[in-house]
């Protein structure tokens, strides 16, 4: 099997259990918003944003530096030993710190409801769980069990899944159902990792090991707490918006809660390209390590750039240009629901901007490659630094001038900035000749068709066959234009 073929099957597998687990996560979104008053569901979203946040500290780069280290398989085990110790003992430390500063993380997440100290422990406990789970799973990547990750991460779903629907439409639980089915379908699976990777716990905890990892992981952190804040903090930009800016931008009857709703679930539809982001990351990474000595490296690595682009185009194009059908899907088994009801439909405007902020996250996914390599990982933070300054400021004005559309545009300006931002270091660690002009190229087309289909004045062109022939015309161009440079086989 040639190198590009074992990515793109590591990426297939692992992308299973993702798109797999995101699916009947969709279920989800209905069912909520069934049960759930806007209020609730709006407390829902906050919790998760905060769940978001502090996952990075809970996990403090450790995933990066297992895989970074235990590439080794020799001292693999001290490495699984070392680092799954320091995550217990600081997770524990953490619960506790939170559980003391609950008073005013609390009110963070509009955690006012009559629960409020249960919602807060199970939230820690969920914490506590996930983190004990990230070395395990990073073990499961490294050695190539994709089946077995997949598997897992599937079985855990499905126990979150079906414990939301006994909690909430059997026993007519409230929010708390929402976490209680989380924090079981957590532990479990953290039991069931341990237990399949038990015999890397034979391993002993070395000093020098824990010192590596923390200064190649560190790094990660700020790295992610600016992905966080990228990914989540435009749910309480909208939250907070004056009753002013929504009745001049939406008219009476809409609050505030009311499009942190809407926006939650048409950004959803984004979760297509965040799949394949996120398929890509999960197998890039022991990918690049292993061939990292090759002599065509670089060669290698301008190849796949080119061959995500084709695939992100397509997906953009696709989702972009028939987002009003993709989210008319019906849902199997809940009645006349669909995919996004259509009260939410209102914010479908902001997808095609997600996606083009996903489609720059994946090339930052690219460009770590070189940075990784050479151990280059403090270059990280500032660039993280740079996309969070430019979320947290230009949400500032954005969010009251454009209303959910506001961080959708944001999105797109912190990840192309920051994308930018590691190609340069990323070409001063390893000269690979990525086609950057061509891709935005690319880019700038797909943006112009889907405009074309879906905000245009043009009526033709705007209906359902009209924007199938922009496909058609669209994915013409993506495998001409954007055809990738050959890469060696094996």
């Amino acid at each position: 099997m040639s190198r590009l073929k074992e990515l793109f099957s590591d990426t297939a597998i692992y992308g299973l259990s993702s798109v797999v687990a995101r699916f009947l996560g969709y279920l989800l979104v209905p069912f909520y918003t069934s049960y759930f008053l806007p209020g609730e569901y709006g407390v829902i979203g906050l919790i998760y944003a905060g769940i978001g946040f502090l996952n990075v500290v809970f996990t403090f780069g450790m995933e990066s530096s297992y895989i970074r280290y235990a590439t080794e398989r020799e001292s693999s085990r001290d490495v699984f030993r070392t680092l799954q110790t320091i995550i217990l003992a600081v997770g524990t430390v953490l619960a506790g710190l939170m559980f003391l500063g609950a008073g005013w993380m609390q009110p963070l997440m509009s955690l006012h409801h009559h629960d409020a100290d249960l919602l807060y422990m199970l939230l820690i406990g969920i914490l506590w769980f996930d983190a004990l789970s990230i070395v395990p799973f990073a073990e499961l990547r490294l050695i190539r069990k994709a089946w077995l990750y997949a598997g897992i991460r599937i079985v855990n779903v499905l126990i979150n899944l079906s414990l939301n629907f006994w909690l909430v439409a059997g026993l007519q639980w409230g929010i708390e159902a929402v976490l209680w089915s989380n924090v079981i379908a957590s532990s479990l699976t953290t039991i069931v990792l341990l237990v399949i990777t038990r015999s890397q716990l034979s391993g002993s905890f070395q000093t020098g090991i824990l010192r590596n990892a923390l200064l190649f992981g560190l790094p990660y952190v700020p790295n992610g707490l600016g992905y966080a804040v990228n990914e989540f903090l435009d749910r309480f930009y909208i939250n907070a918006m004056s009753s002013d800016d929504i009745m001049r931008l939406y008219g009476e009857g809409v609050t505030a809660e009311d499009l942190t709703g809407i926006y939650n679930a048409c950004y959803k539809l984004a979760i297509f390209m965040t799949l394949g982001v996120q398929m890509f990351r999960m197998a890039w990474q022991p990918f690049f390590m292993k061939y990292a000595q090759a002599t065509d490296t670089r060669v290698l690595f301008a190849g796949v750039f080119d061959w995500f682009n084709v695939i992100a185009a397509s997906l953009f194009l696709i989702i972009g240009l028939f987002a009003v059908e993709i989210a008319a899907i019906p849902v199997p088994f809940m009645g006349d629901a669909t995919l996004i009801d259509s009260r939410y439909w209102s914010g479908l405007s902001i997808v095609p901007f997600l996606l083009i902020a996903y489609w720059f996250q994946g090339w930052f996914v690219n460009f770590s490659a070189g940075i990784f390599i050479k151990d280059q990982t403090s270059k990280l933070p500032g660039i993280t630094l740079v996309g969070a300054s430019i979320t947290i400021l230009a949400n500032i004005w954005m969010v009251p001038l454009y209303g959910m559309v506001g961080p959708a545009i944001v999105k797109v300006l912190a990840y192309g900035t920051m994308s930018m931002l590691l190609l340069y270091y990323a070409r001063k660690a390893m000269q690979v000749d990525y086609r950057i002009v061509r891709a935005l190229i690319l880019m700038g087309v797909m943006a112009a068709l889907v405009w074309l289909g879906t905000g245009s004045d043009l009526d033709f062109i705007r209906t359902f066959e009209g924007r199938l022939l922009l496909i058609v015309c669209g994915l013409l161009f993506v495998f001409l234009f954007g055809k990738p440079q050959k890469v060696s086989g094996n």
